[in-house]
């Protein structure tokens, strides 16, 4: 199967059509090819793209789009890929150190607080023993200055992680990842919120709420100040635009 065919359009992004265990092997590919970087898309996602083009093109960048939200496997589905799958975030980070452990790769982690950082470390002691980590930074809350990106990129970029998990939420870490890319090696992931699951400050969502496609209502009631809006506002217009898609191809 081709590269594109792999690939299913919803609403705004080029969504990959994936399994966990050959998605794994997609980003190996990428380690040994000189990096690359990869996103997980959610509805969030998708209509942040929506609304900015440019953010679309630079989503649509991607290596990899991993559809990490069952609202976009079913969209997937109903343009006729019944092998869609959806891949979370998180699974796929603790696979992947997983796999580097096994295979004697490394990995880095950039984002999240200074705390949220220490708490990853401490799990992989514990849980990952012998998983080599490259590099770790918490970056401030703040944009950068020019010459506070270049330090960051260089000692990046010196350590090379072969796998660079970044935790900066969406949309700025794929706007990161997609800038930084011409000059990192690393196969960089945009994991969000998985730095706070695995650090395990954030209760993750039940498997099955996960599969009847309302993680978002967990994650709600979690979060409610930080994420109403996102939520409540984007959910809805999601669901008319994939709507709209729906129809369209019925014609």
């Amino acid at each position: 199967m081709s590269e594109i065919a792999k690939k299913v359009r919803v609403v705004s992004l080029d969504v990959d059509v994936v399994e966990f265990d050959e998605l794994i092997g997609r980003i190996d590919s990428l380690r040994q090819n000189g990096g690359g970087y990869v996103c997980f898309s959610t509805v969030h996602m998708v209509m942040e793209a929506h609304d900015d083009p440019e953010y679309a093109a630079k989503v649509n960048a991607a290596d990899i789009i991993v559809p990490d939200g069952m609202p976009l496997v079913w969209m997937q589905k109903i343009e006729g890929r019944r092998d869609a799958n959806r891949v979370r975030a998180n699974d796929l980070m603790i696979g992947l150190c997983e796999f580097a452990r096994a295979n004697g790769h490394t990995v880095g982690f950039y984002g999240a607080k200074d705390e949220v950082i220490e708490a990853i470390r401490k799990r992989i002691e514990r849980d990952l023993p012998g998983l080599k980590v490259a590099y770790a930074f918490s970056p401030p809350f703040r944009p950068l200055t020019d010459d506070e990106d270049t330090e960051i990129t260089a000692e990046i970029a010196t350590k090379a992680p072969d796998l660079l998990f970044v935790g900066l939420g969406c949309p700025k870490q794929e706007r990161w990842m997609n800038a930084h890319r011409p000059r990192l090696k690393s196969v960089m992931l945009g994991v969000g919120a998985s730095f706070d699951f695995f650090a395990g400050n954030v209760a993750e969502c039940p498997p099955w709420i996960g599969r009847l496609g309302l993680e978002w209502l967990f994650r709600l009631t979690q979060e409610p100040r930080r994420l109403w809006k996102r939520y409540l506002v984007l959910n809805p217009r999601f669901v008319v635009q994939a709507g709209l898609q729906a129809l369209k191809r019925r014609k």
